[in-house]
This record gives structure tokens, sequence and C-alpha cells, in this order.
């Protein structure tokens, strides 16, 4: 029997990938992560199937669960909010099972940051404005960042920085990059992105930490700062351009 970390999505149910239903509609027991993911979701699952909130679990009691599941002949969904493959936890349980021998599967789900970036209906990577976006974080109450990913040094690079986990910190965000990005860069903070409780604030690094104060946002939040966000004037992409030779 398998574990299969599932990708909910950001938050609205129909943003789950077909196979992540698909997979969740054919196992008998489906752990869920129950202050993030939607309880539309768990429709999805079997009418006999084990439902286990792990919202008050600590690692030790959702990996006997994992593991008690799989030794009773169950197939498992373990329902992550967003995509399992980003700010997850998903390794630590993947190690753990394989030390215990139990077979896993991930299914990808839509991350939060692409959530956001159709909630303020922008590409974020721009032909010659912008062609990278740093996925990252910020240590406060969490685990330590390794050393050289700490906002100060990726703010060098002047990319598109999309920050998970980092809404209640938004004051300290905007210090460190200040220097790199200026006053004026645009930046935009989107919460509960899909949901119907979604919000959307934009301004700029001057603007955003009272915005986000001011609306009491402090979870369920990315925080995007960089030139791509405002860009207007830029040049085509060379995907499409006429310039481009197109063999029959």
């Amino acid at each position: 029997m398998t574990v299969y970390f599932i990708g909910a999505g950001p938050g609205a149910a129909d943003l789950i990938t077909l196979r992540g239903a698909r997979t969740l509609a054919r196992c008998a027991v489906c752990l869920y992560a129950g202050s993030l993911v939607p309880r539309e979701l768990l429709a999805e699952c079997p009418p006999a199937a084990r439902l286990v909130d792990t919202a008050r679990l600590d690692l030790d009691q959702i990996t006997a669960e994992l593991v008690a599941a799989h030794a009773a002949g169950h197939d498992v969904a373990r329902l992550h909010s967003g995509d399992p493959s980003v700010f997850s936890a998903v390794a630590e349980q993947m190690r753990r099972l394989d030390a215990a021998g139990v077979p896993h599967e991930m299914v990808p789900g839509v991350p939060a940051f692409a959530a956001a970036a159709a909630a303020l209906g922008r590409e974020l990577t721009v032909p010659t404005v912008g062609q990278t976006v740093i996925l990252t974080r910020v240590a406060q109450r969490a685990t330590p960042m390794p050393a050289g990913e700490d906002l100060a040094t990726l703010g060098r690079s002047g990319a598109l920085i999309v920050l998970h986990l980092a809404a209640r910190h938004v004051e300290r965000v905007v210090a460190d990059l200040l220097p790199h990005y200026g006053a004026d860069c645009p930046a935009a903070v989107v919460a509960m992105a899909s949901r119907p409780d979604e919000l959307v604030l934009r301004g700029t690094l001057e603007t955003i930490a009272a915005q986000t104060t001011s609306a009491g946002i402090t979870r369920t939040a990315v925080i995007m700062v960089g030139r791509t966000l405002g860009a207007e004037q830029f040049s085509d992409s060379y995907l499409y351009s006429t310039d481009r030779e197109r063999s029959a």
C-alpha cells in the first residue's frame, strides 16, 4: 500500500488537480491539515474513509498514523495545502516512511504563489524586466534559514521575491529589501488566495507594510516584491515573435 502526498491547492476546493482528486477518492485513510485544507475536499474521500485532522498532531503521531494505515493494507492520502514540493514539511515525513519501508508518492498541487499571481493578474516573469523568481521565507519563530539565504543576501539579485509564512513580519521584510529594491519598487500581499475571503493589497515597498498591518493580515498570505509586478513597457517575448523561424 502507498502513502500519497497530495497537493490540495491554495484554498479553493476546485483547484485540486484531477489526479489529486482521483487519488483522494480511492484512499481508505486521509490525513489532512485541518487549519488549511478546505473541508469541501474531504467530500472526495470514500464514504467510509478514516479522516484524521493533523492540525494538533506532531511528526511522531503523524508518522504512526501513516505506518499503521499501511500495515492495515490501506492506501493513504496525506493532504497538504498548496503544492507539497514547497514549504510543506513533507521531506521529513518521507524520510521516516523510507526508514519504515513504507512506499510513497507525491501528487503535485497548485502552489500559493501561483494563485497569488492569478489574483494579481500578473505574469511573474516578464521579458527584459525579470526572468527569475525566488521563493523563500524569513526565520523568526521557525527553523533558521541556511547561511546565505537571508533576505539581505537574496535581495542583491533584484529578482522577484515571493515570501511565504512572512506576513506577520512584513516590516522586517521591507527593511531588509529596501536597500536593494528601493522605496518605489512594486509590492503586493495576497491573503487567502483563491478563497471567498481573498484579500489583495497592491503598493510599493514604502507602503505595503502599513497596508498589511492595517488590514490585519498575519497568516495564510504571500508577500511579493519586484519590478515585474508593475511592468508595462517591455519587449515582446521571442516565443511568438515574427522574427522566430517556425518549421512546418
